[in-house]
């Protein structure tokens, strides 16, 4: 595969990573924190800021990886 077309469907898949993590970890927040205090608040937020990393990694990682040499 082409590198720049790994970059772009790589930048596709980062944003939309981006927004459906944060779209589901309001939804929870909002659907499990309500009556919560502002400690578990914010270290919901700190964790699931954090986490969002992991998946992230992975793509960019894909994204750099060299292309395999053809036989």
């Amino acid at each position: 595969m082409p590198v720049r077309l790994k970059k772009l469907i790589g930048t596709v898949l980062l944003v939309a990573l981006v927004i459906v993590y944060a779209l589901v970890a309001t939804m929870v927040a909002v659907a499990q924190l309500a009556e919560s205090g502002p400690v578990v608040h914010f270290l919901f937020f700190l964790l699931s800021g954090l986490v969002w990393i992991l998946p992230a990694m992975g793509i960019i990682k894909w994204m750099v990886s060299e292309p395999k040499a053809r036989s």
